[in-house]
């Protein structure tokens, strides 16, 4: 079932739901995601609980009424949404959507249970980080209407994607879908800011239930990210899942028996 709420600027957010079970959890896309690229996990948890998946703004079939970018639009869009399915939720985001789900525990929404999949946080400062003019760079392609390049500076300097790769990634068929969400990308870089090597406190301020995961062919960047969520939230849990990447969502059923023992509040060994 899809509906549209409006946020606290007017914007409209496209929501599916799904399940009938308690709690609800909420589903929190990363970069060059949107409601479609979670589907697979929504179908995976609707048995069990009552999942919600949703259109960050500015992608899919959700509009966007701002005029610049603002970590607190994005934390007033996920309220809305927590609002609209019944008043309090369990969390499980992905990447820059983890980063985002981090954001609202320690902001206070009303969030129960918190489920992260590698943050898109710097957290090893032995590892390289892009220069801190990206967000800016980003904002000027996207404002100068170029998607593709925008998308490239994106995965070229944001995610370190090489060269070689890059060109194959462009001659393949996702390659329209990534540019499509190309607007959004700067609310993504702005919600982790990857330049920066991550406060502790921005952690610590998180006092919700909290499980940390992260794949063991996943890259030394997003896993000292988990590690750090792990080691730092104060009631939280650290999981390693072997042989899986950042590329989890394409294999829901790695993350259903973690997720739903975690979400139903038993260990989620």
């Amino acid at each position: 079932m899809t509906a549209h709420f409006t946020s606290r600027d007017g914007t409209s957010l496209a929501v599916d739901t799904e399940g009938h079970g308690a709690p609800v959890v909420v589903l929190v896309g990363g970069a060059f995601n949107d409601r479609s690229t979670v589907a697979a996990l929504g179908a995976e948890l609707a048995p069990h609980f009552t999942v919600v998946s949703y259109d960050r703004r500015g992608r899919g079939a959700s509009d966007n009424r701002a005029t610049g970018y603002r970590v607190a639009d994005e934390l007033d869009d996920l309220a809305a949404v927590i609002a609209h399915s019944g008043g309090r939720a369990c969390l499980f985001g992905h990447s820059s959507g983890a980063s985002l789900a981090l954001e609202a525990a320690a902001r206070g929404l009303p969030i129960d249970r918190l489920a992260v999949y590698e943050p898109s946080f710097a957290a090893d400062p032995s590892l390289p980080r892009p220069p801190a003019d990206v967000y800016d760079r980003l904002t000027a392609l996207v404002a100068a209407g170029d998607a593709e390049g925008a998308t490239e500076l994106f995965l070229g300097e944001v995610i370190g994607v090489p060269g070689e790769v890059l060109v194959g990634m462009k001659a393949g068929d996702a390659w329209p879908f990534l540019v499509d969400k190309a607007a959004s990308l700067p609310w993504d870089v702005l919600v982790s800011e990857p330049w920066r090597l991550l406060p502790p406190e921005r952690l610590a301020g998180v006092r919700v239930p909290t499980l940390a995961l992260y794949g063991d062919g996943t890259s030394p960047w997003l896993s000292a990210a988990a590690r750090a969520v792990g080691n730092t939230v104060p009631d939280a849990e650290l999981h390693v899942l072997p042989g899986e990447d950042h590329s989890i969502l394409q294999r829901p059923q790695a993350l259903v028996p973690l997720l739903v023992r975690f979400f139903e509040g038993r260990a989620a060994r």
